[in-house]
């Protein structure tokens, strides 16, 4: 039996539990539900399934996706990455903040923050310049 046969039916068995448990929380109403919570157990269980089948089959691909192809361009591109989260990290500046709740956010806390948004937007950016690039470079080409 080929493993795209078995995922087919690992696939329809989750869909047949997935139904199942959303008709049991159908069934108990929307105040049973609100109330006490009951039915939703199956219903996250089966999520919680769904995802780490995912994640498992994210992780394998991606590391066979990387042994399989060139380990240079890989590892270049892991240290550009790395590069920018280190470029953000020292521009970012971290004071403790109070928070809506009372709580304060520290120092360190509100440094990986701003590092966070600092990476994303310079990706964010790259990505926008690539694109531009990438266009014109076919208009030229033409």
């Amino acid at each position: 039996m080929g493993l795209h046969k078995i995922l087919k039916i690992v696939a329809l068995i989750l869909s047949i539990a997935g139904v199942i448990s959303l008709a049991m929380i159908v069934s108990k109403g929307d105040d049973a539900v609100k109330a006490t919570g009951e039915g939703l157990d199956w219903f996250l269980y089966v999520a919680y399934i769904m995802l780490a089948i995912v994640l498992l089959f994210v992780i394998v691909f991606v590391i066979k996706g990387l042994l399989s192809g060139n380990i240079k361009n890989t590892l270049i591109a892991i240290g550009s990455f790395l590069a920018i989260v280190v470029v953000s990290y020292v521009l970012s500046d971290g004071t403790e903040t109070m928070l809506k709740d009372g709580t304060m956010l520290s120092a360190s806390g509100s440094k990986w923050i701003s590092t966070g948004l600092y990476v994303f937007y310079i990706l964010g950016v790259l990505a926008i310049a690539a694109m531009v690039f990438s266009g014109i470079k076919k208009i030229t080409t033409k």
